[in-house]
């Protein structure tokens, strides 16, 4: 059964930093201090009124319980007696980004076989999730899908890695991620390979912003032991000193990536041997 969004508590808008409230509009603290402070002030009234002090004492007596109950009884007592109507707004900001779509990022290996995908995707369908984009790429065993959903935001982790064990994945993986997901990876590559072009020693930056990884430095890389790294660990050639390792932990690059990464490599290699005169 799909969790439904549960409308957030007002003491959850407390910040997690500081413990403040945000503050709520102008208007609703007004009204909330007059709802909690004139049934007071009526009461006080009536009974100065009718006592026999002077009238000069009379006054005296309003204005200070006037003033002591602005100052430490009306505007605490209406943020904590009307908290959830005070906050309202902030908590219906905060609901409709709470069960706002997320995008997600997943791969999962399947069988090379007719109807692999139309399972998986009836899996995700299931949990109101939508496939914006779809990669196949040949493994060993089957065929790895690599996906970019939008999913409700309520949507966990774990219910996503089940959904695409439901639908016969194996291997599965799912991150977080934003638009720029929804980038497409060739012409990411061309974009890049044009900066190449105009400047080949950018090719380790380049590879990196392409695979989203981390350059290992030489020593480092000299002294990891390679095996056991699940694919997350990839060498292309240079024409300068030789390989550059990335490194992109818990997310396995795809032989699309690697191939990809190698061509760039090829031509920031082409582009250095050639005269300065040639490229300009």
């Amino acid at each position: 059964m799909k969790p439904t969004a549960r409308n957030p508590a007002a003491a959850d808008l407390s910040c997690e930093v500081c413990g403040m409230m945000p503050e709520p509009t102008k208007t609703r603290l007004t009204l909330a201090n007059v709802a909690v402070m004139l049934p007071i002030e009526l009461l006080v009234h009536a009974l100065v009124v009718e006592t026999q002090l002077p009238y000069v004492a009379k006054v005296l007596v309003l204005t200070l319980t006037a003033t002591v109950l602005v100052i430490w009884v009306a505007e605490p007592s209406a943020a904590r007696v009307l908290r959830s109507w005070l906050h309202a707004p902030a908590l219906r900001h905060r609901k409709r980004l709470g069960t706002a779509p997320a995008l997600w990022r997943a791969r999962t290996v399947l069988r090379d076989q007719p109807g692999s995908l139309q399972k998986i995707t009836q899996a995700l369908a299931r949990l109101d999730t939508n496939i914006l984009s779809i990669h196949v790429h040949p493994v060993p065993g089957g065929v790895l899908d690599e996906f970019v959903l939008s999913a409700p935001g309520n949507l966990s982790e774990r219910e996503l890695l089940d959904a695409l064990h439901d639908g016969g994945g194996s291997h599965s993986h799912v991150w977080p991620t934003t638009a720029l997901a929804m980038a497409d990876g060739q012409t990411k590559a061309l974009s890049l390979a044009a900066r190449i072009a105009d400047a080949p020693d950018e090719l380790p930056l380049a590879v990196a912003e392409l695979l989203r990884a981390r350059i290992v430095p030489p020593a480092e890389a000299a002294v990891v032991v390679e095996t056991d790294d699940a694919g997350t660990r990839l060498k292309i050639p240079t024409a300068w000193h030789g390989p550059i390792t990335f490194v992109r932990p818990g997310e396995p690059f795809t032989p699309a990536e690697s191939a990809r990464a190698h061509r760039l490599a090829e031509l920031a290699e082409i582009l250095s041997h050639r005269p300065a005169a040639a490229r300009s």
